[in-house]
């Protein structure tokens, strides 16, 4: 799983691009900010806790961003919130991505008010939005699959790490 159409030299060896392995490693070890906002934060406590258990996907929450590679916005956006939430993205280590959890966080859901951003997307570029108010922790499990399955369809995300080329994703 991971190497797609190996190329076999023999028996014991495989063959295959550093992108697809540096993808794989990737996407297989995600480790999200613990950032929650509001009652979405709870539903994304229960995906990491014994019942749905990331930790068997390799996803384990890190307290801090410069150990993240991931950001899960859990909750409503306020305007006081932005210059934090912008700081903890910024102190992320490239490559970094960006999940928008709930209605709050994806559009402003029922706060359609001055003080609440409509959607964190103004600011920051989603990777994946997860629907719902507040959304079940199986579908934070689907959005960090569909995460997973955009991380392993880059090209050049190894170049683009050592400052050789941009990062291309393929559909």
């Amino acid at each position: 799983m991971g190497i797609e159409q190996p190329k076999t030299l023999g028996n014991g060896f495989v063959t295959t691009s550093l992108d697809k392995l540096v993808n794989w490693s990737r996407a297989k070890s995600l480790w999200p900010m613990t950032f929650g906002l509001a009652c979405c934060a709870i539903e994304m406590m229960a995906a990491g806790a014994a019942r749905f258990d990331l930790d068997r996907m390799g996803i384990l929450f890190r307290a801090s961003p410069r150990q993240s590679d991931v950001i899960i916005i859990a909750g409503t956006v306020t305007k006081k919130m932005l210059p934090v939430i912008m700081t903890v993205y910024e102190q992320m280590p490239e490559p970094k991505y960006v999940i928008a959890m709930g209605a709050c966080a994806s559009s402003g859901g029922v706060f359609d008010t001055y003080s609440v951003v409509q959607g964190i997307d103004e600011v920051l570029p989603v990777d994946v939005y997860i629907p719902g108010c507040p959304p079940r922790p199986e579908g934070l499990l689907y959005g960090l699959m569909k995460l997973q399955e955009k991380i392993m369809n880059e090209r050049n995300s190894f170049g683009a790490a050592i400052g050789v080329g941009e990062v291309v994703n393929e559909a």
